[in-house]
């Protein structure tokens, strides 16, 4: 593995144990699909969370909440759609949060930064896939 899917796969581990810490459960991780990859999925409470997270090192030259574009939105919606339709959830409400981490650049990262951005974007505007979900 490369230093990027070191620091990558760093960052997701550390997501996933904020929101266990937070009281989420994790109900899948790198769920890939031909269009996307949705790096977390969890429940909070009766609530179906899709997790992006983004894992900058430091010095870079953007924010990781930055690189969500309208394409990056689009792919995130369409392959929860995609995972829904795989799997019998049971959700009240749904909504697609972005983790934004900067990590030291050592061989073994460390984190210098986190925020969490609960409700990060919404699937309005896309109503061909949000009839999906």
């Amino acid at each position: 593995m490369n230093k990027k899917h070191i620091r990558g796969r760093f960052g997701e581990d550390y997501t996933a144990d904020y929101l266990i810490r937070k009281g989420m459960r994790i109900i899948s991780r790198n769920f890939r699909r031909r269009g996307g990859e949705l790096d977390i999925v969890a429940m909070d409470g009766d609530e179906l969370v899709v997790v992006e997270v983004k894992t900058r090192k430091f010095g870079g030259l953007t924010e990781g909440i930055e690189a969500i574009t309208y394409n990056k939105k689009k792919s995130i919606i369409l392959t929860a759609a995609k995972f829904l339709s795989e799997n019998e959830i049971k959700y009240s409400g749904m909504r697609f949060d972005v983790a934004d981490i900067t990590v030291t650049t050592d061989e073994i990262p460390a984190v210098l930064d986190f925020s969490y951005y609960e409700d990060a974007f919404t699937a309005d505007g896309f109503d061909k896939i949000t009839a999906m979900l």
